[in-house]
């Protein structure tokens, strides 16, 4: 009998105790009200029952004095004493059991509150999982950071040993020529040194990203089946998504070069396209026209004499891709004067974006109103004077410059590493210069830096007699 009375008060989804609480409630709200009616008898049983819940069998300090003439406190005294040795359980049995047989509303008076609680239990589990999530969050987090912490140390000691070795290559050479140029000045000698040896660190580095970069290609263009179309100027060119170049390629590149070299065997001149020697051999047949050191084409060059283009390192393949929600990509740019530009009919517009020292890669996003506009990306190289971001404008003076070819592509630029005249640094083509249908998809694109310099993006709407075009562009760069 215990067992189904148990079976009953589960399937409610109360235990005994929660239901007599909750039976106890419903009786002292509602008696005497049309949900639950009682008579004289029921009461006295009911109070009778809660007592002995209470306090088990019948004790007269439990109960306040009764008098002679008191007819009700007299009834409720005996109706409990009645109850003899009745077990607490089997009072709350009772009791809840006479409120269901006499109320209708107490079921689903029951099933309410259990909602209720469901409701509760609910909410406290999501507030716990959610706790726990953002604990996880936070643990994560901590941890990311620390990683890139520790990362960034792991880098920065390997490429300290890296430039030790490369300096102590170079010791003896440039310690020579800086003698030469400045005897017996040595603050001067000592700036000369360091120079040349950053110099000759950045571009040995250009190196090793640029093997790193071919590399990563070479295994896309595997996976991928052959996926990257091939453009006309020779580069590699993604007409639907973007390569996944990786922004932190160049941790892997030290790492791989640190290994490479054992950290010990000095073998890293010969795996540059200048080595130490060949460099100071270079430095000490230039003519110093003002004795200074200067930067130029992202190379050491004294007055002058510039090192030759065709010991630039090759440019690595750009990528480019598309969107389409070009209708929010312009409403985010149209209150911002800077992202927008305007370019007039016969007109070409060149954003000269320079390298950041911060940076390892640049991304460009653009899209245009109504008409589309021919679009390339070029480097200069050579050292810009500050990292802010210029427009020029440039009006066709010569029409076979810049006419278009039955492909698309605009004529007119050079293609590989340009040889410029004597007063203008080297310029490389990245992606040439065609019709693109921006006014219908955002034209999106990356290139990692090849070195320091200056990215020419230009817009050319040289072949347009008559239109103008309005051009919303955003460029960024990732470490």
């Amino acid at each position: 009998m215990e067992s189904e009375e148990n079976r009953f008060y589960e399937a409610l989804g109360f235990n005994l105790e929660d239901l007599y609480k909750l039976s106890y409630k419903f009786f002292k709200e509602k008696d005497g009200s049309k949900a639950l009616h009682t008579t004289y008898k029921d009461k006295l049983k009911l109070v009778a029952l809660t007592k002995q819940v209470s306090f088990g069998k019948f004790r007269s300090d439990a109960m306040p004095e009764v008098g002679f003439f008191d007819v009700v406190g007299n009834d409720r005294k005996q109706a409990w004493q009645s109850l003899g040795e009745m077990p607490q359980e089997k009072a709350m049995s009772e009791f809840v059991t006479m409120v269901q047989s006499l109320s209708p509303l107490f079921l689903p008076y029951v099933k309410a509150h259990l909602a209720e609680k469901e409701e509760v239990e609910q909410k406290k589990k999501e507030q716990e999982e959610r706790a726990k999530a953002e604990t996880l969050d936070q643990i994560r987090l901590e941890q990311a950071v620390k990683q890139q912490e520790e990362e960034k140390q792991k880098q920065y000691a390997q490429e300290m040993m890296i430039r030790a070795a490369l300096n102590k290559q170079t010791e003896a050479q440039f310690q020579q020529y800086a003698e030469q140029q400045y005897p017996g000045n040595q603050a001067q000698q000592e700036a000369l040194i360091i120079q040349l040896q950053e110099q000759h660190f950045v571009h040995y580095m250009q190196q090793v990203y640029q093997q790193q970069l071919l590399l990563q290609q070479q295994q896309q263009l595997q996976q991928n089946g052959g996926s990257v179309e091939q453009l006309p100027c020779g580069h590699n060119l993604s007409n639907n998504s973007a390569s996944n170049i990786d922004a932190g390629g160049a941790t892997r590149a030290v790492a791989a070069v640190n290994h490479a070299s054992n950290a010990v065997e000095l073998s890293l001149m010969n795996q540059t396209n200048i080595s130490a020697s060949e460099m100071a051999d270079k430095l000490q047949s230039s003519d110093l026209s003002d004795g200074t050191l200067v930067k130029e084409n992202g190379l050491p060059a004294f007055g002058n004499d510039v090192i030759d283009p065709n010991d630039l390192p090759p440019i690595a393949a750009a990528s480019m891709w598309t969107r389409k929600d070009i209708k929010e990509f312009k409403d985010s740019l149209r209150n911002d004067p800077e992202s927008v530009i305007k370019v007039g009919s016969g007109e070409l517009v060149t954003v000269r974006v320079p390298t950041h020292d911060d940076g390892s890669c640049l991304f460009w996003e653009f899209a245009t109103d109504s008409y589309d506009i021919g679009f390339g990306v070029y480097f200069e190289w050579t050292i810009a004077n500050t990292n802010e971001t210029s427009v020029q404008v440039h009006e066709s003076s010569d029409e076979d410059d810049d006419e278009e070819d039955e492909s698309g592509n605009v004529r007119g630029e050079g293609e590989g590493h340009e040889k410029p005249p004597a007063s203008e640094p080297p310029t490389d083509e990245i992606i040439p210069a065609y019709r693109r249908d921006c006014h219908e998809e955002v034209y999106c694109g990356s290139h990692v830096y090849p070195g320091c310099g200056v990215y020419l993006l230009k817009f050319d709407n040289s072949y347009s007699l008559w239109r103008g075009k309005t051009v919303y562009y955003r460029v960024y760069y990732t470490r």
